[in-house]
Order: structure tokens, then sequence, then C-alpha cells
């Protein structure tokens, strides 16, 4: 079955970085959009990030452009968030999620067909 395997979550200092990775299996992963949301205690889940199937296009949220960078590793079937100038308004669970579909505006969960479990990731002022 399709696993999603998120880890790299963590405690950090305002200012600092995480790098989140997400190990896929189970699935063709090069022939996956590979998005990262974000859910808030109190809030929805929210879209962070979203990358192509070869990595040649990525979107971003407009709260996390010029901070975040997500990038995939076809070979090792593994997407990644890297995560700099962290803010305390930053502090969710983060998931990682798998689409079929186009990249382009695939900013809702409706969109996505695969989902990991979350990692927390907690940022202290």
């Amino acid at each position: 079955q399709v696993q999603l395997v998120e880890s790299g979550g963590g405690l950090v200092q305002a200012g600092g970085s995480l790098r989140l990775s997400c190990a896929a299996s189970g699935l063709t992963f090069s022939g996956y959009a590979m998005g990262w949301f974000r859910q808030a205690p109190g809030k929805e889940r929210e879209f962070v990030a979203v990358i192509s199937r070869v990595g040649g296009r990525t979107f971003y949220v407009n709260s996390v452009k010029g901070r975040f960078t997500i990038s995939r590793d076809n070979a090792k079937s593994t997407v990644f968030l890297q995560m700099n100038s962290l803010k305390p308004e930053d502090t969710a669970v983060y998931y990682c999620a798998a689409s079929s579909g186009s990249v382009s505006g695939n900013y809702y969960p409706g969109g996505y067909d695969y989902w990991g479990q979350g990692t927390q990731v907690t940022v202290s002022s």
C-alpha cells in the first residue's frame, strides 16, 4: 500500500531552520506532484508548497515565499521542505501529500490522493 512518512519536525527558536523529509513507498513517485500542507490547532489545513513531477515547477503560499524551499529526489522517492527564518506562526503539523493531478493551481487538500501522518513543527518566540 502507499505510504508517505514525514520526518524532521521539532522545536526551534524563531529565526531558525528545519528540513522536513517525506519518504514515499508503494507508488510510482515520479508520477505524482508532491505537496506540503500544514494545520495549526483550530485552523483548517493550509497549502504550503507543491512541486511538479520532475521538479521543474514549484508554487508556494505567499506567507512562506523566500523562506521555504520544496525539492524532490525521485531516485530516493523523497520530497523535502527546507524551512528557514522560521516564525511562531509557522507552528503547525506539517503533512506531505501526493497528487496525480496537475501541479498548477493544486492548492487544496481535495486535489491530493495520498497523505502522510504529519510531523509537528513548533517555533518558539
